[in-house]
């Protein structure tokens, strides 16, 4: 379905931008993957893509929390692929913390990376999609774009603020062959939210599936983990000719936490 298609998944050395990747991949994508980790894993990885689908599959590092980075790194997938036309923006970081106590570099990191490596990236790569007169830009926001939690000020703003910055981008590029929208996970098991669970085993003293199964109690009604699969799945849908129509939409997928 997307054979000769070049797509670019920020934060996609592991977790859900990795299984976004793979998807794509999976339906004929050439694909640059892009994040942190062991270099000699995340060559395996970009590696295995390749073998698996017969894609072609690149490995770019930059850092997203500058925006002139950012920008040059989407430049650079460009010309490695020769060219961009599906451009999901994945890459996050999370802290928790009272607003009070919050510090002030992990709200500047959050924003940076949450959200305005999104706006730099979709800067970046608008003119090359519009030229051709198609692409697709898919942002990975989150329940926390449409409602908030305690504790995560920065990454329920940025989240916010990417859910605004969709809505402006599908109206900027409406009717010239270019889609955005976004994908809005609850609980996902990703190292990230490992992290939460584990804390909330040590802070109520139980063991790891027990406070997972809390974690999902307290917000995901159907008690259910999302997997980073669905939701590549639900990217590819994106790029779709389906959705060729679908612009300034999200699609939810929390197990009906903001079904409440």
């Amino acid at each position: 379905m997307l054979k000769s298609k070049k797509a670019v998944v920020t934060g996609s050395t592991s977790g859900i931008g990795l299984a976004i990747a793979r998807q794509l991949a999976r339906n004929g994508a050439d694909i640059v993957i892009n994040g942190f980790g062991d270099a000699d894993e995340i060559e395996r990885t970009r590696a295995a893509i390749e073998a698996e689908f017969g894609v072609r599959a690149v490995y770019l590092n930059a850092d997203l929390t500058r925006g002139d980075d950012t920008r040059r790194f989407i430049e650079e997938a460009v010309k490695a692929l020769g060219g961009i036309d599906i451009l999901v923006n994945n890459a996050g970081i999370q802290h928790t913390a009272l607003i009070e106590d919050f510090p002030v570099d992990r709200w500047d990191a959050i924003i940076a990376l949450n959200l305005s490596a999104v706006f730099h990236g979709t800067a970046a790569a608008l003119p090359h999609m519009k030229k051709q007169r198609w692409g697709r830009i898919i942002n990975i926001a989150s329940a926390h774009g449409q409602v908030a939690s305690e504790q995560k000020s920065a990454y329920v703003a940025a989240k916010h603020g990417v859910m605004g910055l969709t809505k402006v981008t599908a109206l900027e590029t409406a009717g010239q062959g270019v889609t955005c929208n976004a994908i809005c996970p609850g609980w996902v098991r990703t190292a990230l939210v490992e992290r939460q669970i584990e804390a909330l085993a040590q802070k109520n003293g139980s063991d790891i599936e027990t406070a997972a199964r809390e974690l999902l109690a307290e917000k995901q009604p159907s008690l259910e983990f999302v997997t980073p699969d669905q939701l590549g799945q639900a990217a590819v849908f994106l790029c779709s000719d389906a959705a060729s129509q679908m612009t300034g939409a999200h699609i939810t997928m929390d197990g009906g936490w903001t079904a409440r």
